[in-house]
């Protein structure tokens, strides 16, 4: 090696890589532990000493002075990344636009292949982190409903494989590097990627589980990141690859489908929130905007090192060694290299490549600079050799690069054969940007610290209460698994035996018959009862009021469908836009508990915030107007968990009222002289050629259509089965039979 390439190689010996994906050897795992489990859609993180902790890193780049200023953190941000972004461009070699005039052969794909894997932890959770912001407690707040807006615009609202998200999953799949990208989570084992990469998104996903302790940091992290726009690596790629990659949709910074600008919106919603909350707010999002700014940096300048060093084809020999040396050292016992068997030199690479690549190049295994006639790319990895397949198309083109940059073949004893040969040393990404393990204190107490199991909810009222806000203790958590299961329970209890609007059996050609068939028979029945007299006020009232503590929470069914991945994807798109629907859009005007409210209003009745503790426990309200709300708000928390049931719960939900309950709701309202906007908007958004009801029975077809028709579990008549049940929890049998049932669950529930 020489010249900068040699000394960059050796400035990398602090830097980011484990010898495995969760098992750290010199301690640099955490941040993917972390990443991976904050990325379940229902995982459930501790308060006590995680919040704590995770404060502690927030707090290793506090901003100080006038420096701390929130336009000033702006600027600077701004400032950094435009040199950041020109620096990485004068990697690939030229000025003339095309980057690529004087690299040597190759060289530009290591830079991309290198820049897009490391950049993908952050680019494929782009604005995850404000994911669980929304809660059903908050969901009328002007703030919330601005972030909620900000948040669909990245995950592409209403279309599936939209999000920004996956826009960089195309890249990588047309590099032929998204093999551990599906679904992100399985990143974590992908060994080429170093530590620190995960170090940033990894504290921005683990503080989106815990939105009421860090809704300040986590917007002013969402801020910086709009600041910086596209990541500065990916600028490079983007000259290299001006068209291989929708680079709008990447960058978090520019703005979709002629949409607010991001950042723009991003700053109003921290000022609504400054407002609301004043300086202890205006500390948090500052707190936060440092912390991602200073980590963002510390991990660009790490991968700028890297990729400079990676100009020297020894280095990715290197780490191709390294990955490759645990599994290795386990054969090989009997072929020696230089007297000692090939086995222990892979030990020894483990911590030190670089004998290795010495002995191998003084090998008669390798040919320098001739890789066609080396037999450790020819002979031992044919298809007969003894090394079939142990390397992948990518890692033998590493080899042959490495082969093909050695020199002619020196005395074994030269000094400089070595060093010709590939880096010594430890491994040069052991450690998190900034030295140690940053996230080990945040990993630790995930893995050990015991959990306070909280307090269990003495009734509905409290339970209700307590599941305003996602964020839950194991004690409401059980309770909330427990009062799904009994519910369940009871809904499928006598259901053969009643009459069930769903088909026994799913069909091929789907539910939009069916669905059709059901909206005559909701309007033949609205034409049968118009000689029925319409309610009374005070019944229409008394009716309102006890529907309250359900439509003030409208759509938490689908409060897990916010999660990035679900949002996005082929099913959970049209749930996140049901969800985004119900609260209005981002509007006010047109959010749904707003709308009810107001109708409240016009009936004189002053109710208090949906959140309180006050609206769970008013007297007005009758104990059963909570069971049905209840159930919405815990079933509503386990997406993976209750897919089928959610889904069959949305279909009976959206189709409930159109074409017929909203027209004689509506015809109530008006004779009494109430507002009638909120039953006018559910039958028209809710319509079964275009509109919810539409969207629930598609997100059940495109469920049951992937799965067999062979009998076994999880085939498609059990998970039918299982809508089925779902669709009937709307309005679930109300007898002693089908209590029982619903207490017996319960009960064997908590003996599990």
């Amino acid at each position: 090696m020489q010249g900068q390439e040699a000394a960059s190689t050796a400035t990398l010996s602090a830097q980011h890589r484990t010898d495995g994906p969760h098992g750290p050897s010199q301690g640099g795992g955490s941040a993917r532990a972390v990443y991976a489990q904050a990325a379940d859609p229902e995982a459930s993180l501790p308060e006590g000493r995680f919040v704590d902790e995770v404060h502690n890193e927030l707090r290793r780049h506090a901003p100080a002075g006038g420096e701390g200023t929130l336009d000033a953190l702006v600027r600077r941000a701004a400032d950094w990344a435009a040199d950041e972004r020109e620096r990485y461009r004068a990697l690939l070699g030229s000025e003339d636009g095309e980057g690529t005039g004087d690299l040597p052969e190759g060289h530009r794909d290591v830079l991309v292949r290198r820049a897009v894997l490391s950049c993908a932890p952050l680019s494929l959770t782009s604005g995850a982190w404000l994911q669980w912001l929304s809660a059903p407690g908050n969901a009328d707040a002007p703030v919330v409903l601005r972030i909620l807006a900000l948040y669909a615009s990245d995950v592409g609202a209403g279309h599936p494989g939209a999000s920004r998200g996956n826009a960089y999953l195309e890249l990588l799949r047309r590099l032929r590097l998204a093999e551990n990208a599906e679904p992100t989570v399985r990143l974590t084992g992908d060994q080429r990627i170093a530590d620190g990469a995960f170090h940033l998104p990894a504290l921005l996903l683990a503080m989106s589980r815990r939105p009421d302790d860090f809704r300040g940091e986590i917007l002013g992290a969402d801020l910086c990141l709009r600041a910086v726009g596209l990541l500065p690596a990916l600028a490079m790629v983007r000259q290299a690859l001006p068209t291989e990659a929708d680079w709008a949709a990447i960058d978090p910074a520019h703005q979709r489908n002629d949409g607010p600008v991001p950042a723009e919106q991003c700053r109003t919603a921290v000022d609504e929130l400054l407002e609301l909350e004043g300086e202890r707010a205006a500390e948090a999002v500052r707190k936060g905007f440092a912390w991602t700014l200073a980590t963002l940096r510390d991990w660009s300048e790490a991968l700028h090192a890297e990729l400079v060093a990676a100009g020297d084809p020894a280095f990715d020999m290197a780490e191709l060694m390294r990955l490759r040396s645990r599994e290795g050292a386990v054969y090989h016992h009997q072929f020696l290299l230089e007297g000692k068997p090939l086995a222990t030199w892979l030990a020894e690479c483990r911590t030190d490549p670089g004998p290795l690549l010495g002995v191998l190049a003084r090998s008669k295994l390798i040919k320098p600079g001739r890789s066609g006639s080396s037999s450790l790319v020819k002979g031992l990895v044919s298809e007969r050799g003894p090394m079939f397949r142990v390397f992948s198309p990518e890692d033998l083109t590493v080899v042959r690069r490495w082969i093909d940059s050695l020199p002619a073949k020196q005395p074994a004893d030269s000094p400089d054969t070595a060093e010709q040969a590939g880096p010594s040393g430890p491994s040069p990404r052991t450690a998190a940007p900034g030295g140690g393990d940053a996230l080990a204190a945040v990993a630790r107490v995930l893995r050990t610290q015991p959990r306070s199991q909280g307090r269990t909810p003495s009734g509905l009222r409290e339970a209700y209460h307590l599941l305003m806000r996602r964020t839950d203790t194991p004690a409401l958590r059980s309770w909330a698994l427990e009062y799904v299961d009994g519910w369940l329970a009871r809904s499928r209890h006598g259901m053969d035996r009643t009459t069930m609007p769903l088909p026994e059996r799913w069909g091929h050609e789907g539910l939009r018959p069916w669905l059709q068939s059901q909206h005559d028979r909701h309007g033949a029945e609205f034409e049968e009862n118009a000689a029925i007299p319409l309610p009374s006020r005070e019944a229409v009232v008394d009716d309102t009021v006890q529907t309250a503590p359900l439509t003030l929470i409208d759509g938490s069914w689908l409060q897990g469908f916010t999660d990035y991945e679900q949002a996005s994807s082929a099913i959970g798109h049209s749930l996140f836009e049901t969800y985004w629907d119900e609260l209005g859009n981002g509007e006010p005007p047109l959010n749904h508990p707003l709308i009810y409210r107001d109708v409240l209003q016009e009936m004189g009745v002053e109710l208090p915030p949906t959140a309180s503790a006050e609206f769970a426990r008013w007297s007005g309200f009758r104990d059963e107007s909570l069971e049905l709300p209840v159930y919405w708000l815990c079933v509503g928390r386990f997406p993976r968990t209750f897919l089928p049931e959610i889904l069959g719960l949305n279909l009976a939900m959206e189709l409930s009222g159109v074409g017929g309950t909203y027209r004689r709701a509506r015809l109530a309202l008006k004779a009494y002289g109430f507002n009638t906007r909120f039953v006018d908007i559910h039958n028209t958004i809710d319509n079964v050629a275009t509109g919810h009801s539409a969207w629930a029975a598609d997100a059940v077809d495109t469920l049951l259509s992937a799965l067999p028709d062979a009998p076994g579990p999880g085939n498609r008549a059990d998970v039918w089965e299982r809508v089925r049940v779902g669709y009937r929890s709307l309005n679930p049998p109300s007898g002693v039979g089908a209590r029982l049932a619903a207490r017996r669950s319960r009960l064997t529930g908590r003996r599990r």
